[in-house]
């Protein structure tokens, strides 16, 4: 058995079989598709309940499985795969918080090609946050799969009840057993989010995240066919892969493989900083939290989808948002127009493409930029949920107001929630003011923090000096996949300095920037911006399929990957002609 010291308590093992297997719990795609599955008991729901649902919640998250979208019928599958889970709670030395290890092995896992798909989940969601592309592709052709939720999670702990959430998922008290999040006592603090709100910086580890579930995966295939054990880097090919975070996070561990555990790696759309290249995160967003919603207004963005309201207008958070910027000094010229122009102009100078903005209309619309912006920095500053910086704090909403959770929707949390509130009847609160511009107060303060030179922004900035990527080793075959439209993490920001800087030290990374992809394919199935894109999902899984060939059936590692000659979806349907694989 090999040693699993960073194991925090029991390793619980379940099986998946007989209406309820590893990759859709026995939804299948029709199931994915519809209606969340209903608990029987919503305010106690039942284990395999609570999975279900996390799992329908982690492929609703990822994939586009609209009417339209094209997923089971153009590419993916979701194929009953049975077989066993092993879970438990890790820990990183020196963290406060533990995080989620999670291996799936499928009963028809291959011994003949011992296979073990490591990832880390997007954004910050929970264990089985990158399900739809590391699960869908490598459970039906025999692989295990080893997850982490890289030390976030939706185990949020509410201060009403002192309750968190146990391993099978289940809310309990402070005290009566291991939680997944178990902050300081704070009277009156509301709600604890792990990823924010830990005292730990879950991002600067991600790349030791995803090397424990590698040795999580291993270990558990010890226990799982002891006949064949041990399962070693020698004799098991470890296959890493992840999407925006998760992809960022798979980036990282490359450059921490000193032992020589990864066969290969695979990165989607990924959140990578590459330092003197490229820009920050917390950079870029903060500098879009406050300038896009004002750009958008521009004419140029008309006929773009979530930029204008209902009526055609610009919205009025735009309009307030120009005015604001005018008043401060920040805009020079007097007229919407003029202002919206200038504020593009500002936009463009800092690295902006006009198609990133567009795309970013979206996320402007949804409040991202903010809502990112309070959780990250509160995890770079390490901050508790009483001490979030800004004024922001996580609460419990009724009717929009902060109060005490319902019973039933704190207990689906664990299954239902992205990581980062709002949502699921958690809200952001504080960083406004009264004004026209309410947000504005909060946004600018977060700005300070990147360009400020004060104790906080210097911690900051040490933070994001942590996340800086380490070169792979060089005979490390490595893929990179970035949509050309991704407003969230524009590539221009994020996987071009990185590709460029791996080249420059002799690296030969394969780079494929998708025509007409964006950051979210589960956001293609809205009205009106699925016809403007194509899914990001079957390019990952054809680039896997790539790396497949070249582990498994000696094929060489291509040089490079050719611009696929597609075309956006349209108002139909998706076709296979349109992705041009």
């Amino acid at each position: 058995m090999q040693e699993i010291e960073f194991v925090q308590g029991d390793v619980r093992v379940t099986a998946h079989r007989d209406h309820d297997d590893l990759l859709s719990a026995g939804l299948g795609l029709d199931g994915l598709k519809g209606l969340p599955p209903p608990f029987a008991d919503a305010r106690h729901p039942a284990p395999e309940a609570l999975r279900r649902r996390a799992i329908y919640t982690s492929w609703k998250g990822i994939a586009d499985l609209g009417p339209l979208g094209g997923y089971g019928t153009v590419y993916g599958a979701v194929p009953d795969v049975p077989g066993r889970e092993y879970q438990a709670f890790a820990k990183i030395p020196g963290a406060h918080a533990p995080h989620r290890v999670l291996l799936q092995v499928p009963d028809n896992f291959d011994p003949a090609r011992r296979c073990l798909v490591v990832t880390a989940s997007s954004g910050s969601r929970g264990i089985y946050g990158a399900i739809a592309l590391a699960g869908a592709w490598g459970l039906p052709r025999g692989c295990a799969v080893a997850y982490t939720d890289k030390g976030a999670g939706s185990g949020y702990f509410d201060f009403s009840d002192d309750s968190g959430v146990t391993l099978d998922g289940a809310r309990v008290r402070r005290g009566t057993a291991m939680l997944e999040f178990e902050p300081v006592a704070m009277r009156g603090a509301g709600v604890a989010v792990k990823h924010a709100n830990s005292g730990d910086h879950p991002e600067a580890d991600w790349d030791r995240h995803v090397m424990q579930a590698a040795r999580f995966g291993l270990a558990m295939l010890d226990r799982a066919f002891p006949e064949q054990a041990p399962f070693t880097p020698q004799n098991t090919k470890i296959i890493a892969t992840g999407l925006s975070n998760g992809g960022g996070a798979v980036l990282q561990a490359a450059g921490l493989d000193h032992q020589h555990l990864l066969a290969g790696v695979v990165a989607l759309a990924p959140n990578v900083h590459t330092p003197g290249h490229g820009r920050a995160l917390f950079d870029y967003m903060t500098e879009a939290a406050i300038w896009l919603p004002c750009a958008l207004a521009d004419a140029s963005f008309a006929s773009i989808p979530f930029a204008r309201d209902a009526c055609g207008a610009p919205h009025a958070a735009g309009v307030a948002r120009c005015a604001s910027l005018h008043a401060t000094g920040l805009l020079k010229t007097a007229t919407l127009d003029a202002q919206a122009a200038e504020a593009c102009r500002y936009l463009r100078a800092s690295g902006w493409t006009d198609q990133a903005m567009a795309t970013a209309a979206l996320s402007t619309m949804l409040d991202l930029w903010r809502v990112i912006g309070a959780a990250y920095a509160s995890a770079y500053l390490r901050r508790g949920a009483g001490d979030m910086p800004c004024g922001y704090r996580y609460a419990a909403m009724v009717d929009d107001l902060a109060g005490a959770a319902d019973e039933a929707i704190r207990a689906s949390w664990w299954a239902d929630a992205s990581g980062v509130p709002p949502g699921n009847g958690v809200g952001l609160s504080g960083g406004m003011d009264a004004s026209a511009d309410p947000s504005l107060a909060g946004i600018q303060c977060l700005r300070a923090l990147w360009m400020g030179s004060g104790a906080d922004a210097q911690a900051l900035h040490a933070s994001v000096a942590a996340l800086a990527a380490h070169l792979p080793r060089a005979e490390l075959p490595i893929a990179v996949l970035h949509g050309a439209d991704d407003g969230l993490l524009p590539a221009v920001f994020t996987s071009e300095p990185y590709i460029h800087w791996l080249r420059t030290h002799g690296r030969q990374p394969l780079y494929w920037k998708v025509p007409h992809a964006q950051h979210f394919d589960a956001l293609l199935a809205l009205p009106g911006f699925g016809d403007r894109h194509l899914p990001l999902l079957p390019y990952g899984y054809a680039a896997l399929d790539r790396l497949w060939d070249h582990l498994y059936r000696d094929q060489p590692w291509p040089t490079h990957l050719p611009v696929p000659v597609s075309a956006p979806r349209g108002a139909g349907a998706l076709q296979s002609s349109m992705l041009g694989l």
